[in-house]
Formats: C-alpha cells, structure tokens, sequence
C-alpha cells in the first residue's frame, strides 16, 4: 500500500557529486560591477535565507539577468537600505572609521536570519581577527552609509566572498541610479585571497583544525 499523506521521512540517501569548475565569474579575480536597484528582494527575516536551498536562488535569477542587460555583474541584494548579500555570496565593506581614523572590516549580520552562514565569510573573519590590524565588525550596514563614506573618501574597498568565488573584489554599486565607484582590487581581499588559497592547497599551515590530512 501507497500512502499518499505528506510526513517526514524515515531516512534518505545523500550523494556527493564532485567536479572540476572554472572561475565562478568569467572575469575571474577582476572587480565586478554591481546595481542595488532592482525591485525584487533575495531574502527577508523569517524566511529561508540563511539555509543553503535551491530556492534562495531560483528567484534571484530574473534580477540577475536585468543587471546582466545593463552592463552589472550581479545584483548587490538589499532589504529596505540595509544591505544582505551579493549574488549568492557573503559581502564586506572596508570604510575608515571618521571617530578613530581606523579602517573597519563590515559585514552584514547573521542575527536576522536573512543571510547565509558562509564558510568562506566565517574564513575571512577568522583571519582578519587574526591579523589584528583592522577593526573587524559583523553589524549592519545600509547604502546611505556606504555613499557618504565614498563621498568622504573612506570607503577604501569592498569585496564578495563565497565557495566557489572564495574573493570577488566589487569596483561599483549603483544605487538609486548613480554609479558609486570603489577602489579595486584592495590591499584586503588581495592578502585574503592570497592566504586562503595558500591554506587549501597546503603550502601554508591554517589556523588550528581548519585542515586535515588525509
């Protein structure tokens, strides 16, 4: 007998399907080009954008594609003026804090739910904190912030992280149709792209159990 009810199942098989990818942009390590003006959103509290599921980016597609008309690489996903994710990938922001003229490493929260846990974010963090020469900030950050910091000069760069990307550096955003230009590729995602591709190929130690030899 058939059961037709909906319930959970009592067990599943997973598969690994591994395969060799080029660079996830066609332009490789070169900075990309962004717009934040797209009418749809990627994601919001309550709903499913911290979870790594196909539908976090079948309804990304459409945007991504008008970005791809107007000359964008991908689409800079906000919700209201804060700012989530890029793509499919984490984002930082390096802007000169105007209190203690000291540069801050800013990335979006994971407090709301909205955004993606990613590896390579965490990755990032954990190095950066290591290193110790930039104030390091998981907080919210919304695009007027980030134009009145490029139009004091204090955004210094910003760049996407991901699995397949590892370091996307970002050289624009348009926002409420204005180019907002960024310095790219910067000092940061440089040495984080540099070390983290180090560390997966072994030829320099990681921090303590990020690696095992097998």
């Amino acid at each position: 007998i058939i059961s037709r009810g909906v319930a959970a199942p009592q067990e599943a098989v997973l598969y690994v399907i591994t395969s060799p990818v080029g660079p996830y942009y066609k332009t490789g390590f070169k900075p990309v080009r962004l717009t934040a003006d797209t009418e749809f959103i990627r994601a919001w509290p309550g709903g499913a954008g911290n979870a790594k599921v196909g539908g976090n980016y079948a309804l990304t597609m459409k945007a991504s594609s008008q970005a791809d008309g107007q000359g964008y690489s991908q689409v800079l996903w906000l919700f209201g003026d804060e700012i989530t994710e890029v793509g499919s990938m984490n984002v930082f922001f390096v802007i000169v804090d105007p209190c203690t003229n000291k540069e801050e490493l800013i990335t979006p929260p994971l407090t709301r739910g909205d955004i993606l846990p990613g590896v390579t974010r965490r990755s990032a963090l954990e190095l950066e904190l290591i290193r110790g020469d930039l104030i390091v900030s998981e907080r919210s950050i919304g695009m007027p912030e980030v134009l009145k910091a490029s139009k004091e000069g204090r955004l210094k760069e910003a760049f996407g992280t991901g699995t397949a990307a590892v370091i996307s550096p970002i050289s624009c955003i348009q926002w409420k149709d204005t180019d907002i230009d960024i310095p790219a590729p910067g000092r940061v995602s440089q040495r984080l792209l540099t070390e983290m591709q180090a560390i997966q190929y072994g030829k320099i130690k990681g921090p303590e159990g990020w690696s095992l030899i097998v």
